[in-house]
């Protein structure tokens, strides 16, 4: 049967792409600018009176709290998502995310109120975590049920093309503040990226507020075949696939090592220059924006497996180039592996999972199905950067362990992958366990 659900609403592939694309750009400059402000600042200013390595490795560890939100946002989220549609949620998470974003700023420093700071600190990463945990499996489910089913694919990297701006756009903004002398960058000028994101408010609720619900979803609200109990109905029928997408995921170790290990290792033991550095990460970015929709129609064509499983070992191979490149203080050789690794081979898993983990699920249970385990394993490798710091220790010879942590959680995920079904030749109601293998008291749960 072909997707068809023109009765209900309009199929708008553009639309949908362009929505979810400036949507998770707004959202995710929000969350990186945190991960940059952690590197490089937090931990002298919400933890002065700590040694530099034991307050470097709080200021991450702060980074890392945010994931520890995420899996209770998956189950919060997934079961609104699911139940009511996904636009609640694309509107709920960006305000929840600007406005704590919006806060941090605002923070007094340790020194002004003492061990409340870096307390208000944590309650509005969490916050920010929870936010996340909706975000980026309520674009990518209403992204992939408009898209037609040769181009999802490619419709759905427009999520992840959009958190990829997102952190372009955190770390070009941290380019000047770096640049102010010590006292003020500590006082008040790492705080104006975060007071930016009230213009993340604004500019994406203009966006999102203008898109319509899914086809898929309206269809299915009208024939009421909503799961009243969709985590339920997840949970009894995709266990198979839970566990798979949350093994898949831990490919995100190689975003969180790049992104803050190998920065906070680059500037403070190494001793490079902060601006070359994030210089390095929004080139990469650039690349990403160009890489991940070209992966995106290679996997159209080809298949999801194939290009995801390359990414994944490809990136846990490369991270060894990386981190030996930043221990040799070579600027032209972390440029050259930086770009290779996160700018295009890391890009061929990140551009093709919102598809490939969507379409393992049907459209009653794919935000939740899409978003409790991708927020447990993304919390998982939220946390690297900090195990990399304490493996570390301030020596700058011990790269090595860091690096075959990442290449572990590589071939976890490209193992898990390899286990998938290949879904890219499906149409969407082929998608996920066919009602027929169902049993009664499980379609119940959808009356």
């Amino acid at each position: 049967m072909a997707d068809t659900h023109a009765d209900l609403a309009v199929h708008t592939p553009t639309r949908a792409a362009v929505a979810s694309w400036i949507g998770s750009a707004l959202e995710y400059y929000d969350f990186f600018i945190y991960g940059t402000a952690a590197a490089l600042v937090f931990g002298k200013v919400f933890f002065p009176t700590a040694n530099p390595t034991a307050g470097l490795l709080l200021s991450l560890a702060t980074f890392g709290v945010g994931y520890i939100a995420r899996p209770i946002g998956a189950f919060v989220l997934g079961h609104v998502g699911d139940r009511f549609g996904r636009k609640r949620v694309l509107i709920g998470t960006l305000v929840l995310m600007g406005t704590c974003t919006f806060l941090v700023g605002c923070l007094p420093t340790y020194d002004q109120i003492g061990i409340l700071a870096p307390t208000l600190l944590v309650i509005l990463r969490l916050c920010q975590g929870f936010s996340a945990s909706g975000e980026q499996a309520g674009a990518n489910s209403m992204s992939l049920e408009h898209a037609p089913r040769d181009r999802r694919s490619f419709v759905t990297s427009f999520t992840l093309n959009g958190t990829q701006a997102g952190s372009l756009l955190a770390t070009a903004v941290f380019i000047p503040v770096s640049q102010l002398p010590q006292d003020q960058l500590l006082t008040w000028g790492w705080r104006v990226p975060f007071w930016l994101s009230m213009v993340v408010v604004v500019v994406g609720l203009l966006i999102r507020r203008g898109l319509a619900e899914t086809p898929a979803f309206l269809e299915n609200k009208q024939r009421h075949t909503l799961a009243r109990a969709p985590l339920s109905l997840l949970f009894r029928n995709y266990t198979p696939q839970i566990v798979r997408v949350l093994l898949c995921s831990l490919v995100s170790t190689v975003s969180t090592i790049f992104g803050v290990y190998a920065l906070s290792y680059a500037v403070n033991v190494i001793k490079v220059d902060s601006t070359s550095m994030l210089s390095v990460a929004i080139v990469a970015n650039v690349v990403a924006l160009a890489a991940i929709p070209l992966w995106a129609i290679v996997a159209d064509r080809i298949g999801r497996k194939p290009v995801f499983i390359f990414g994944a070992l490809g990136s846990g191979v490369l991270m060894f180039a990386y981190l030996w490149s930043i221990s040799q203080a070579n600027l032209a050789l972390i440029v050259a592996v930086g770009v290779l690794l996160s700018g295009i081979v890391y890009s061929a898993a990140n551009a093709i999972w919102p598809a490939f983990y969507g379409e393992m699920f049907d459209t009653r249970v794919r935000l939740s199905g899409m978003a409790i385990p991708t927020q447990i394993g993304f919390a998982l490798g939220g946390f690297a950067p900090t195990i990399a710091v304490a493996l570390q220790a301030g020596d700058p010879a011990a790269w090595m362990p860091v690096a075959m942590i990442t290449l572990g959680a590589c071939v976890i995920a490209a193992v898990s992958a390899a286990t998938a079904r290949e879904t890219y030749m499906l149409d969407l109601d082929q998608l996920g366990v066919p009602s027929a293998a169902l049993s009664a008291s499980e379609l119940a749960v959808t009356a």
